[in-house]
C-alpha cells in the first residue's frame, strides 16, 4: 500500500500538502490517524473511481483522497479579479473597509425625483432586469421529510456555495428553498435535496463534513460583552458598544449557526469556560470576487450578486422594506462602505423608533441597528446592512432598507466597491 502510507504521513499537516499526495478519510469525515495492517482491510474501488479500504465484517474503513481537495488553504474562486491589496484589520484581526457613523440624511418620498446630481449619474445606467433568469421560488425537486442533521448537512453545503440560507438550524424553509433554487441558477446543475447521500459526498470535497468540533478559547470567552440590548435607541446611545451579550451569541454568529440550535448541539457546555470544546458546523471560507451588480428581488426576499459577466456569484435571504417604508424602485448605487459603523438616529428624518425625539448617537457593534455593515445607497437614507436578529431575515420586514445577516453582508460588502449598480424588482 504505497500510495496509502505516503498519503497518511501528511494527515497532520493539511497546509502545504504536496500536490497529488493522498489521506485516508474515514466516513464520519475524519481523517484515518494509522495505516490498517495487510490483512485487516480489503483494497476495494468505489463508483467514483477512488481506492476504498473495507474491513472483513464489510464496513468502509476509509476512502483515499487528494489532499488538496479535503484540506483547501482558500476557497476556490470561479470568477476572474484583480489582485487587490488586503484591507486593514483590526485589533481582532478583522478586515476593516471604513469605519464610522452613519449620519442622518433626509429620506425622500418614493415618488419623488432624485436630486440633479444623483439623476445625472444614473442617466447611463440601463436596468437590467429584462436580461436576467427569473428567479424560481421553489427547487426543481420537492424536499422530502428529513432529520436535522441531513438539513444541516444541505444548509452547510449551500453556504459553503455561495448561496446562504441564512442561519443555520436544522430546519426547512422558504430561506433554504430559495438558496436551492439559486444554486441550481449559479450551476445549471439539479440539486436534490433528498439526496443526503450526495450533499455529504460534496461536502467532503469543500471542507469536511457540515458539524465539527471547536474549542473556546481565553478571547472567546472574555468578551467583551454587554450584560443586554436595550429595545430603546435613547438607552443603546448610553452603552459603550452594542457588543454581543454572551459566548453563545457570538460564537453562533461565528458559524452562521441559529443561538438555540448551537446551545442544543452543547447541552451539557459551559459556554463561558475557555478549553471547552463544542460541537459547531463548519460553514467554509467567505465567497471572493468583484461584484459589478447586486438584484434586491423584493418579491423573494432575495438579493443576487453578479459579476461583469453577468454570471452569479452569490445569494442571500433578505428582508427588504415594508408596506409602511417600501424599498425604492429602479435602479440605484452603492456610494460608500463601512464595517462596524455607529448610526446617528434623526427622529425628524428616519422611521420613529419609541418616543425618542432627539437626534441619538448609537454606537458600533454587532448588535447595532445596521449591524456590522453599512453599504450606502444613492437613494439618501437607503442602503444595504447588517443586523442584530439573524433569525428574522426573510422571515420579517425591514424600514426600507435591505436587511442581510451579519456574516451575509460583510461577505458581500467585501466584493463591493463604490459605483455598483442596484436594481430593485418587484
Amino acid at each position: 500500500m504505497p500510495a496509502l502510507l505516503a498519503g497518511t504521513a501528511y494527515a497532520q499537516a493539511p497546509y502545504g500538502a504536496p500536490q497529488g499526495e493522498m489521506v485516508l478519510v474515514a466516513p464520519n469525515g475524519d481523517l484515518l490517524d494509522y495505516v490498517p495492517e495487510r490483512g485487516a482491510v480489503i483494497i476495494s474501488r468505489d463508483r467514483l473511481g477512488r481506492t476504498v479500504l473495507i474491513d472483513n465484517f464489510g464496513n468502509v474503513v476509509a476512502t483515499e483522497v487528494p489532499a488538496e481537495t479535503y484540506f483547501p488553504q482558500v476557497r476556490r474562486n470561479r470568477y476572474p479579479v484583480e489582485y487587490q491589496d488586503a484591507p486593514p484589520t483590526d485589533a481582532w484581526g478583522n478586515e476593516q473597509v471604513t469605519t464610522g457613523t452613519i449620519a442622518p440624511v433626509e429620506r425622500q418620498p418614493l415618488d419623488q425625483a432624485f436630486p440633479d446630481d444623483v439623476t445625472q449619474e444614473m442617466t447611463s445606467i440601463e436596468p437590467q432586469s429584462e436580461n436576467l433568469p427569473r428567479h424560481d421560488m421553489k427547487p426543481t425537486i420537492a424536499v422530502k421529510t428529513r432529520s436535522r442533521p441531513e438539513i444541516t448537512a444541505l444548509q452547510v453545503f449551500l453556504d459553503r456555495e455561495g448561496m446562504s440560507p441564512g442561519v443555520i438550524d436544522g430546519k426547512m424553509g422558504s430561506n433554504v428553498d430559495k438558496s436551492i433554487a439559486a444554486w441550481q441558477e449559479k450551476t445549471g446543475e439539479t440539486l436534490d435535496p433528498n439526496n443526503t447521500d450526495d450533499i455529504i459526498e460534496r461536502l467532503r470535497f469543500s471542507g469536511g463534513l457540515a458539524i465539527t468540533s471547536y474549542t473556546i478559547t481565553p478571547g472567546d470567552a472574555a468578551g467583551p460583552f454587554v450584560a443586554e440590548i436595550p429595545e430603546d435607541y435613547s438607552q443603546k446611545a448610553l452603552l459603550p458598544s452594542l457588543a454581543f451579550t454572551s459566548t453563545t451569541e457570538m460564537l453562533a454568529e461565528r458559524f452562521h449557526m441559529d443561538e438555540a440550535y448551537l446551545k442544543e448541539l452543547n447541552p451539557e457546555a459551559d459556554f463561558t469556560i475557555p478549553g471547552t470544546t463544542i460541537k459547531v458546523v463548519n460553514p467554509g471560507e467567505p465567497m471572493t470576487g468583484k461584484v459589478a451588480r447586486i438584484v434586491a428581488d423584493k418579491g423573494r426576499k432575495q438579493v443576487f450578486a453578479y459579476d461583469e459577466y453577468n454570471t452569479l456569484i452569490s445569494a442571500y435571504p433578505a428582508s427588504i422594506g415594508s408596506s409602511d417604508t417600501p424599498s425604492p424602485s429602479g435602479l440605484v448605487n452603492v456610494e460608500r462602505v463601512a464595517l462596524n459603523p455607529g448610526y446617528t438616529y434623526n427622529p425628524k428624518i428616519n422611521f420613529q423608533q419609541g418616543a425618542n425625539d432627539k437626534v441619538l448617537n448609537i454606537p458600533p457593534g454587532p448588535n447595532g441597528p445596521v449591524g456590522t455593515v453599512w453599504m450606502a445607497l444613492s437613494k439618501p437614507t437607503y442602503g444595504i446592512h447588517g443586523t442584530p436578529e439573524p433569525s428574522k431575515i426573510g422571515r420579517t420586514q425591514s424600514h426600507g432598507c435591505i436587511r442581510l445577516t451579519n456574516w451575509d453582508a460583510t461577505e458581500l460588502a467585501k466584493m463591493v466597491q463604490p459605483g455598483v449598480t442596484v436594481e430593485f424588482v418587484d
